[in-house]
């Protein structure tokens, strides 16, 4: 064979290694990048031939199905209850050919599918066993979820409930929302997406960030109390108005406070006192615990990654952190300047109060269980960090207590039960409008539910006034 030859077939050979190695790179090793590829519909067909898992509330009603059409060989089509209205933004929707997947539809697919590791997937193929979706029970409940609503009453805002032993999200309402059993018409779907200035479709529980107004507080008194630099006996001038960062800043309603304890000013909500206590901190110290209650960060929850954001300082750079020298630390002690937090971090920060200092991940999901009644996966409570000492977290505790008995948060309060919080304020522009909050948790012993409330845009309303009454009607009804 002469030299010319030979050069040829080793070329033809090095052809055929290299198609080799990239079919076996397209088909093995970058299967995963091709299957998730919004553009590459075929896996999205096959699904629609696996009969996927139902979702259900924590009491067992009944939210999503699959049922077939087209005969025995048909595709499966997603179905919605009546009552998934509620829990439109928590359990998403499934049109994955049309609008796509949204909430728990999307962050659960592969358990909704009965997609399993790969052995076990070979293994039931041998067997000849179809694919089937496991089924979701979730912690979402209904009661609660129709009084979080309704409190709402369709303005823009949001309500999310915790257990703060477990984690487990209770309630997750953001309005307006939308009907999930429409979304297979494009019609409908082109509406909801052309209604900008309401957002049905974007869940303002995780999506949306909010200035947090005096809720700040109660981090800034846990890092206060818990860096060992305050108790909540310490006493601080509550002056009005008092310079900070070289600008005067007012109490509200511009009250004169003399001096007085942190609690007191907690209570009361002193804007002046609150913002020297996070000035002597200072930036490092702030920015140490805003990190540890999840700030800067996704939060840990089974929801998927593009419909959530992290709280912190939002520029128009991006999102900064406290620690940065262009950030005025004093304003955000009392949650101005360009805070932004979700109210599921919200809820979570009040949840690790009532949780002795114990940031847990919260979870939409209660049990993963197979078609044959067999429990895949039993969601059990996941510690994310120890955010402060449990004595710090039980001075807190009476700390907030003080504000629903006494303070601005009296809206709250529950007969027959302690309840602690924090209500907030934040003022939006000089026409008035502001964005009300409360957080809290109760009972206040032995805390079993924990709350954050928000309303967008509301004329004049104050936290204490228009958030913490909606905080109570959740709270009674998750603790009957």
């Amino acid at each position: 064979m002469n030299a010319p030859i030979l050069k040829l077939f080793g070329l033809i050979l090095a052809l055929f290694a290299a198609l080799a190695a990239l079919t076996s790179w397209n088909t093995v090793l970058n299967a995963g990048a091709y299957r998730d590829n919004e553009l590459n519909k075929r896996p999205l067909l096959a699904e629609q031939s696996i009969r996927r898992g139902t979702i259900r509330a924590q009491d067992g009603t009944l939210l999503a199905r699959s049922v077939r059409t087209g005969g025995r060989t048909g595709l499966y089509e997603r179905r919605y209850s009546e009552v998934t209205q509620l829990f439109a933004h928590a359990v998403g929707y499934d049109f994955p050919l049309g609008i796509g997947r949204a909430g728990l539809e999307r962050g659960r697919n592969d358990d909704l599918i009965g997609e399993r590791n790969e052995l076990t997937s070979i293994f039931d193929e041998l067997r000849g066993k179809r694919q089937q979706g496991d089924n979701l029970t979730t912690n979402l409940d209904p009661g609660a979820q129709k009084a979080a609503l309704g409190g709402l009453q369709g303005r823009k805002g949001a309500v999310v409930a915790i257990e703060p032993a477990t984690g487990k999200v209770r309630v997750m309402a953001s309005t307006p929302g939308y009907d999930p059993r429409r979304l297979d018409d494009g019609r409908v779907v082109s509406e909801l997406n052309r209604d900008q200035s309401n957002a049905p479709l974007v869940n303002r529980a995780t999506q949306s960030g909010f200035p947090p107004g005096s809720t700040m507080k109660v981090i800034t008194a846990a890092a206060a109390i818990d860096s060992g630099r305050f108790t909540p006996d310490s006493v601080v001038d509550g002056a009005s108005p008092k310079e900070i960062s070289g600008v005067a800043l007012k109490n509200f309603g511009g009250k004169n406070f003399g001096p007085i304890t942190l609690t007191t000013a907690l209570t009361n909500s002193v804007n002046t006192v609150w913002a020297q206590v996070a000035v002597q901190l200072g930036r490092k110290t702030l920015n140490d615990y805003m990190r540890r209650f999840g700030f800067y960060e996704d939060p840990p929850i089974d929801y998927p990654d593009g419909q959530l954001i992290p709280s912190g300082i939002y520029t128009r750079k991006g999102l900064i952190e406290a620690s940065s020298g262009s950030v005025d630390i004093g304003r955000i002690g009392i949650g101005q300047e360009r805070l932004r937090v979700t109210p599921l971090q919200m809820a979570s920060v009040a949840a690790t109060v009532a949780n002795d200092g114990v940031r847990l991940e919260p979870r939409l999901t209660d049990r993963v269980v197979d078609r044959d009644g067999r429990t895949v996966q039993d969601v059990k409570p996941s510690e994310a960090r120890r955010v402060m000492k449990a004595s710090t977290a039980r001075k807190l505790n009476e700390m907030m207590g003080n504000v629903v008995r006494e303070g601005s948060g009296t809206a709250a309060a529950l007969q027959g039960i302690d309840v602690a919080g924090k209500t907030g304020t934040a003022e939006l522009n000089l026409r008035g409008l502001n964005q009300p909050w409360f957080v809290g948790f109760a009972p206040q012993r032995n805390p079993r539910v924990a709350v954050a409330v928000t309303i967008q845009d509301v004329q004049g309303g104050q936290g204490g006034t228009v958030a913490a009454p909606i905080a109570k009607t959740v709270m009674q009804e998750l603790l009957r």
